[in-house]
Parts: structure tokens; sequence; C-alpha cells
């Protein structure tokens, strides 16, 4: 049995919803969209009822689903749901166009509908629509079949698709998240690999915790996880197959090797070894297994990243005599240092949209999250405080998860903030993370 179904397989049927009586102009003209904010920003008011239980029992579910969808856009920063204890008009049929003045009443200028009905083949039908409440017109509609088991799978599908027609941007709540889990005393601490949902739901443990694991990373192409595990012996690299449950060792590597990380097709693997008193970057062909050099220095090379079309990487180094943030073309050659503010710099990541490079940044007893442009230009610090590390972007490139330790006897925790630093939120896991990395949006 698969460890985890892929869309194709929860989705079994989907099409668009079309205009109802009493609506106008439905899919006509969009409706502004919600600028995506740089400095201050109002979040869109919206309201979010409870979907419509289209069978008896399925009344739950329907909770379930408006409850996913009110979080997922509130924790985004984008939009303020209403509270249902606000609403005047309660939905009874998604068939029939809202009351729209009740909800201009109470200043929604959106509003989402839905309903969940079981069918006679014990599958699960979910339909939602979208409502532009000034112009009363329907902005987007879909129904999807699934097992009632994947409900919270449709609850993210369904808020993906109101973020991407209300922002014009793809969302990402239908995505996971890697990261460490830790349980224990400091002095002994056990580390497991564990995978979530991003929402903190649905967690399980993909590693016992008998060997040390660090730096896991997700594929950008397949729903394949590389990471790093300290048993006996070398280190050794590993790839895990989310879909299927499988691992396989990439390799073990004399000495050290440091924050494997897949080239954008899935295809090859990035990593830095060491050797010595230094370290260099090294690329892993997954098919041939044929490693390949792209840097020979006197310094310490490590945490490479390439950028989404592939053709450069960023990385850290210590070569101009303390860490700073290098690009260079994918295949080696020339570097170009980008970072040049006080303190040192470490941990780049490239978003997916191609535009910035996250890191992390110490300096006077503080450690900063921040991006900048790919040419080091603009740098923006998006949170400070003591030990921030770690940053992974979201697959839409607007919002980076990274983790905090404050140190004493208490461990670290998983925050996001949106790339302009708005919006910090805790992510809720079961016990200390750290090391988290984002996925792509599931397929």
């Amino acid at each position: 049995m698969p460890f985890r179904l892929n869309r194709r397989q929860i989705i079994t049927g989907m099409a668009a919803l079309g205009a109802v009586a009493g609506g106008r102009n439905a899919f006509a003209q969009a409706p502004k969209r919600i600028p995506i904010p740089e400095g201050e920003f109002v979040p869109l008011p919206i309201a979010i009822p409870n979907f419509v239980a289209g069978t008896p029992g399925d009344a739950e579910v329907g909770v379930g689903v408006a409850q996913v969808i009110t979080n997922n856009l509130k924790r985004s920063g984008l939009f303020a749901p209403i509270d249902q204890a606000a609403h005047i008009e309660r939905i009874a049929n998604i068939d029939v166009a809202p009351q729209f003045q009740s909800w201009k009443q109470i200043n929604a200028q959106a509003l989402v509908t839905g309903r969940m009905t079981r069918q006679g083949d014990g599958r699960l039908k979910a339909e939602f629509r979208l409502w532009d409440i000034n112009t009363n017109q329907q902005l987007t509609g879909q129904q999807y079949f699934t097992s009632p088991e994947y409900w919270r799978r449709i609850a993210h599908i369904i808020s993906d698709q109101i973020y991407e027609r209300m922002t014009g941007e793809k969302g990402y709540f239908d995505s996971r998240i890697v990261f460490v889990d830790e349980t224990g005393s400091k002095e002994r601490r056990v580390k497991r690999l564990a995978l979530m949902d991003q929402d903190g739901a649905n967690v399980r443990y993909l590693t016992r915790g008998s060997d040390l694991v660090l730096t896991p990373r997700f594929s950008p192409s397949t729903q394949e996880i590389t990471y790093m595990e300290f048993g006996q012996g070398d280190p050794r690299v590993y790839l895990f197959n989310v879909e299927t449950g499988q691992r396989e060792i990439v390799g073990n590597f004399p000495g050290m090797s440091f924050s494997p990380r897949f080239s954008p097709d899935g295809q090859r693997i990035i990593m830095s070894l060491q050797q010595g008193g230094n370290s260099n970057l090294f690329v892993m062909d997954l098919r041939s297994k044929s490693t390949t050099r792209l840097t020979d220095t006197p310094a310490i090379d490590t945490s490479p990243s390439y950028s989404p079309d592939g053709s450069r990487i960023c990385f850290e180094s210590d070569r101009g005599g303390k860490p700073q943030i290098y690009v260079m073309p994918a295949t080696g050659g020339g570097a170009q240092r980008i970072s040049f503010g006080e303190g040192s710099y470490s941990t780049p990541v490239w978003s997916p949209r191609g535009d910035y490079i996250a890191f992390t940044k110490q300096g006077g007893g503080a450690f900063a999250i921040g991006i900048m442009k790919t040419d080091g230009s603009g740098e923006r610090i998006l949170t400070s405080g003591f030990h921030n590390e770690g940053p992974t972007f979201s697959p839409n490139g607007r919002v980076v998860m990274f983790f905090r330790d404050p140190g004493g006897s208490g461990g670290p925790s998983l925050y996001t903030v949106d790339i302009s630093g708005r919006n910090e939120l805790r992510v809720p896991t079961p016990g200390f993370a750290s090391d988290p990395a984002w996925s792509p949006l599931l397929s």
C-alpha cells in the first residue's frame, strides 16, 4: 500500500461548478485582486460558513473542512475570516445565490459556500463556490470526489483554489513539511525524521531515532527526501520516497558530508564533503552515481542550493575570512560574493520563484532570518532573535519557515514568516522540531 497517495489517487473526479440562479455574471470579469503586501496591509474580510451536509452524518466533515480552510487563509496573513457567530444568513443550499446584502452588512468582501455529500459507492463529493460580495458574482467553483479519509487534503486543495483566485498567485496549502523531531533532555536528545502537513496535522515518523538524522530536504520535482544519518562509521546520505516508504543509500562518504540537496529536476544531489580542514562542493548523478567536484579551495564551502532553473547555485563559504553567500554557475567556475552586510551569512536557499535567496545572518549576539535578491541587493531582515536558523521557502515563494531554539532547558520550534516580514507564526508540532524543509505542491 502506498505510504501517501498523490492527488490523482485521492481525487477520482473533478469538475467546475457553473453559475446558479440569482448570481450575476458568473465567471465574468475578475474583481480587484488582493495586493501582495510589502508594507502595511489590511487582510481581506472573508466569510466561510460550515459546509452543508448533503447527506445525514456528514455535518462533522462539513465543519472540519470549513475550519481547515479558515485556518489556512487566516495563517496566510492575507485574509481575515469573519467569526461565524456574526453571520446573518445561514447557508442551507449552495445551488442558490447567497443573500448578498446580508454579507455586505458584516463587511464580508468574499464568501465561500460548500457542501459534503456521501455517494452510494462510499465516496465523498465535495463542492465549493467562491463569491465576490461587492459584485454579486461567482468567482469560481469546483466539485471533487474522493475517499472520506482524505477530507483534509480536499480542504487544502480548496484553500489553494481560493488563494489563487483572490491573489493571482499559486497557493501553498496542499504541501508538506519534513523536519527533525526532537524529544528528551538536551543531554540525551532523540532525533527522528518526521513528516506532516504544512499546518502541523498528520504527523508521521520516517525513522526510529536509533541514529542521528540531519538536514532533510525535499526534491523540487518529486515526493522524495534526501537526508543525512549518523550511525556506525561514516555518515550516510539517504533517499526516502514518501509515496512508497522505501529508502536507499546514496553513498558512504569518507570524512564528513553536509547539507545534501536536490537539483530542480530531482536527478542530482549537491553536497559538501569535508577533506582535512576544508570542505568543497560536489554533485552526484543519482542514476550513474558518478560524482563531480565543483569547488577546489582551501576554504569551507557548504550549504549549496540550486536556482529553480538549475543554472546556478548559491552557497556559503568562508574564503573571504568569515562565512558569506556566493553564487556561481551550477557546473562550477568563478563564484561571486553577494552578501556584504555586517556579521556572517549562512544556510542560503534559493526561492522557488527565483527572485530571492533566504539566509541566516549572525551578528551582535542575534540570529536573523532574511532574504536578498539574487545579486545581493535589497537585503531584508524578516525576524531576529536568539538562534533562528534553517530557512525554507513555501512552494509559491511567499512564506519562509525556519526554526528557533531559545536555549536553556527548552528546545527548538518551527515558525513561519511572510517575505514582507509580517505575520510571524509558530507551527504546531508534537515536540521540539528543527531543520524544516517544505515540499513542492502535491501533484
